[in-house]
């Protein structure tokens, strides 16, 4: 059968990205050559990948194996510190598309901004030179803090998107608002909360019930109203669909305001200022 499409949000001076998308981390080449191709028939064009992730083949095999055609998928990857120049974002650039087996990446992503390194400016230049040659569609930023944003916003540089961990624990709306005001989509990576309790809270499994959904997709659907980009991961094909088959049906904004009371004001698992590869 035919599974629709999910919907899509644009980017500011960019392209329009689908809200709900396959993330990859941690699977291998082969494991995510299945996966993608698997979930491009259950309806899926976005993927995120990495050049961390080590599964940038495979997910570039999945998508050739499933037939559609290249504009009609929406890729995603991230390069690491040590390309974090104008000349290593173009070499990034060139590895990423080999191993994908592309001419182009729709979305090409600072992956950490290692400020202890000083040297993320120099790479997003050599982003937006990739973006005025056409050899990406957007160009965006992965665990920005809102100082790291206002640092490249300062020089005249604004991502298309920053992706950054976020769920009902941890709403980040120091981050959004920045986001907000600089015309920055959001993307959540671990949309569904990094192994916490938030699939298990009452409030979620009430209204999982009442929806007659599961709390999985009632947590995508919070991400998802709000024009949330979110990435959960999953190989499982079940799962997959899942995860797809929330856009018929709407919270209430009651029922989103009560899901974002649920923040924790914990921090995040990993700090932006002190982790990043």
């Amino acid at each position: 059968m035919a599974y629709p499409l999910a919907p899509t949000v644009p980017m500011a001076h960019g392209p329009r990205i689908p809200l709900i998308g396959l993330g990859t981390w941690p699977m291998q080449d082969e494991e995510a050559a299945d996966a993608v191709a698997a979930a491009i028939e259950a309806g899926y064009r976005l993927f995120d990948t990495a050049e961390n992730y080590g599964n940038e083949t495979g997910v570039g095999r999945g998508i050739r194996r499933s037939g559609v055609a290249r504009e009609d998928v929406f890729i995603t990857t991230k390069f690491n510190k040590e390309w974090h120049s104008y000349d290593g974002a173009h070499r990034a650039f060139d590895a990423s598309a080999a191993r994908l087996g592309v001419e182009y990446i729709d979305l090409l992503l600072i992956h950490w901004p290692n400020p202890g390194q000083d040297r993320y400016v120099e790479a997003f230049q050599g982003l937006r030179a990739l973006l005025d040659a056409g050899k990406v569609r957007a160009i965006g930023t992965s665990n920005f803090k809102p100082a790291h944003l206002k640092r490249l916003y300062d020089e005249g540089l604004t991502p298309h998107i920053n992706q950054i961990q976020l769920d009902p624990e941890h709403t980040r709306a120091d981050i959004r608002e920045v986001h907000a005001e600089y015309g920055i989509v959001t993307e959540a990576w671990s949309p569904l909360g990094r192994g916490g309790p938030v699939l298990d809270n009452r409030l979620i499994v009430d209204l999982a019930a009442a929806y007659q959904r599961t709390p999985s997709q009632i947590v995508l659907r919070w991400h998802t109203q709000q024009g949330i980009v979110a990435t959960p991961k999953s190989a499982d094909i079940g799962r997959q669909k899942e995860n797809i088959n929330i856009f018929d049906f709407q919270l209430t904004p009651d029922e989103i305001d009560q899901i974002s009371a649920l923040d924790s004001g914990a921090p995040v698992g990993l700090d932006a200022d002190e982790f990043g590869h």
